[in-house]
This record gives structure tokens, C-alpha cells and sequence, in this order.
């Protein structure tokens, strides 16, 4: 489901500068917007909003340069969230021209299910939810876990091979029941396992036809929204 925000053209004040003010563009010219800069620019913005930057992406749609960006929020993103956050990220890069004078489309949304579970953050979101996660060894599960080290908010959870599957072993599917900041407690066959995320690889939300059990996570959550309009940064077009 998506939620469409035409915007007009934009005409950003560069006369004030700024310490976290990127260098402004050769007039003209398609500015090269570096993914990691942008999500250094636009995390405090979003968080501001009470979500999480998930990710930023910079492609293309046609000709004009398409910016995704991907926000989450504990109990799910609503369609007004989507807006409201979509806006604020608008002002901060028609603010800093951070993108540049040539056009690009902004397109904001909250994570699909096919997103992996590689955060603590993830895994407490996905609560009551069945998912899919490989193992990073045969014995990577006890009941309790071995203590580990904490596994930090936006740090990767577990080792991946060339194959996608950590170590190599064969994942397993459970019921998230709870979810720490070192580890993660699934309901596998009847039985509660607990698991450190360092035994894990990335987990994968499986699509139920029902409703998931009950629960922090079996609440329904609102619709993957996406909010995108033109936007142009620099000079105006005289529109």
C-alpha cells in the first residue's frame, strides 16, 4: 500500500552556511549524492520524528534521480507517520542542497516483510511473528543462550556466507516470543530456544495466512506506506 505526496519545485536558501552544510554543486551540474553522507545528514531528522533510519538508497527512475528512504518505528509506521517524516526529510535536503540542482523524486516508506532481521531493533519488532534464520553452527542454540557480547542497534546479528546462510547451516523456523539486546527467543517445535544473535544469521519474517499469534508483535501493524513527489534542489525553474 502507498501513500503519493506531489510536491512543487523547491527553491533552497544557500546563502546560510553551515558546519553540517554540504559543499554546494557546480551550478547545473547532477550533483553525486553518496548514500552514507545523506544517511549522516538525515538520521537526526528522522529520529526527531520518533522512527528509525532504516536505509538510503540513490538510484534512478527514468531520468530523474530517484532517493529511497526506508524509516521504521517500534509498533509499526502509519501512512500519516510516512507523510509527516517525508516532509521533514524534504526541508533538510532542500535546506543543505544536499542532492543537488538537478531534479530527483523523494520516495519514503517503511520496511517491506522481506526485510532482514540483522538488528536487535528487527528481531524486538518481529515479536509474535514466525520467521525463517540460519544457524552459524549446528549447536548454535541452548536453553539458556552462553553469554555473549551485546549486539549493538544498528550492527549486523550473526555471520553470512557467500550463500546468504550463516555458516553454512541449516536454518530453522520459529515463533519470535521475545527479543533482548544479545539475544532472541524462539518457539521451535513446541519448544522455547533461546538463541544469541551471534548464532545467528539474518532472519526472515515468513508470510502467514492468518493473523500471527498473539502478542507486542501479533498486533496489526499499519501498511508499508511510501510517500514520493518531484523534487528539484538549487535554483527553481520559475514555477
Amino acid at each position: 500500500m502507498r501513500a503519493d505526496s506531489r510536491h512543487g519545485l523547491s527553491r533552497p536558501d544557500r546563502t546560510h552556511g553551515g558546519a553540517d552544510t554540504p559543499a554546494a554543486p557546480r551550478p547545473g551540474g547532477r550533483h553525486s549524492a553518496d548514500p552514507a553522507e545523506l544517511e549522516r545528514l538525515l538520521e537526526p531528522t528522522v529520529r526527531a520524528a520518533g522512527m528509525d533510519l532504516e536505509s538510503v538508497r540513490v538510484g534512478s527512475a527514468g531520468r530523474r534521480r530517484l532517493l529511497r528512504v526506508v524509516v521504521d518505528a517500534d509498533g509499526g509506521v502509519s501512512l500519516d507517520d510516512i507523510a509527516l517524516v517525508s516532509r521533514e526529510v524534504s526541508a533538510r535536503l532542500d535546506a543543505t542542497g544536499a542532492m543537488g540542482e538537478a531534479p530527483y523524486t523523494l520516495e519514503v516508506s517503511s520496511p517491506g516483510v522481506d526485510r532482514p532481521l540483522t538488528a536487535p531493533r528487527h528481531w524486538r519488532r518481529a515479536v509474535g511473528r514466525l520467521v525463517r534464520v540460519p544457524l552459524a553452527s549446528d549447536n548454535g542454540a541452548s536453553s539458556p543462550a552462553p553469554p555473549a557480547e551485546p549486539a549493538g542497534e544498528t550492527g549486523q546479528a550473526g555471520r553470512t556466507g557467500r550463500d546468504g546462510q550463516a555458516g553454512g547451516a541449516a536454518p530453522i523456523e520459529g515463533r519470535v516470543i521475545a527479543a533482548g539486546d544479545s539475544g532472541v527467543i524462539l518457539e521451535v517445535g513446541g519448544e522455547q530456544r533461546e538463541f544469541a544473535y551471534a548464532d545467528l544469521g539474518p532472519g526472515r519474517v515468513q508470510v502467514e495466512f492468518g493473523p500471527p499469534a498473539g502478542g507486542p508483535g501479533g498486533q496489526d501493524a499499519a501498511p508499508a506506506g511510501a510517500a514520493t513527489g518531484p523534487r528539484t534542489g538549487g535554483r527553481g525553474d520559475g514555477h
